[in-house]
């Protein structure tokens, strides 16, 4: 089965793939598609799921769409949906990931509570009005400074207590086992598996 994923970050892609057997993943460049939709939902859901909707009216075809973010709770659920763009001006460029995490950790200096979690929603959009949307998350803490040199984005700021690493200290395998993106990809491949045999 085609699933065109509603992204233009490949490593979301290259996390998502082995996790959903009997699919082939295509991004929106592989169509040719410059891919930029104006996310400007409520929650992770709503994002997503403008996500799946815009590149399904353009592909006519199956579209899966991840929202994610961190959620610190001294932050108040910040930077939460607009994790992507933390820090960035209106209107400029966004942040390189190493500039995003040095300014979360700015922000929350001196707090108590370090608790965040990741929180990833998946959507798989089959045609206009059916879709399938699964929420899952990672719970963590937030380090002083960044540890380790894998995954991307937040991964070298968020400690995993029960694993005593970072996420950044994960091999792909491990990060798969716990992460939001897999936990939620777990879900939505059992999702496939009926849609694949019974569309």
């Amino acid at each position: 089965m085609i699933v065109y994923l509603a992204t233009n970050n490949p490593h979301k892609a290259e996390e998502l793939a082995p996790l959903l057997p009997g699919v082939e993943l295509r991004l929106p460049r592989d169509a040719g598609i410059e891919f930029d939709p104006e996310e400007d939902g409520a929650d992770f859901l709503a994002n997503s799921l403008i996500k799946a909707r815009v590149l399904h009216a353009l592909v006519r075809a199956p579209v899966l769409a991840d929202d994610s973010g961190l959620c610190v709770d001294a932050l108040g659920g910040e930077p939460g949906i607009r994790s992507a763009r933390y820090g960035q001006v209106e209107g400029g460029p966004k942040l390189e990931a190493a500039d995003r995490n040095r300014l979360l950790l700015e922000a929350v200096r001196g707090a108590a509570d370090r608790a965040c979690r990741f929180v990833c929603c998946l959507t798989l959009v089959r045609s206009d009005d059916r879709f399938f949307a699964v929420q899952e998350t990672c719970e963590g803490v937030l380090l002083e400074a960044p540890r380790g040199s894998g995954g991307f984005g937040y991964d070298p700021i968020v400690y995993l207590p029960e694993l005593g690493r970072s996420v950044a200290e994960l091999t792909m395998e491990e990060k798969s086992r716990v992460s939001h993106r897999g936990r939620a990809a777990r879900r939505m491949a059992a999702l496939l598996v009926d849609l694949i045999a019974a569309p």
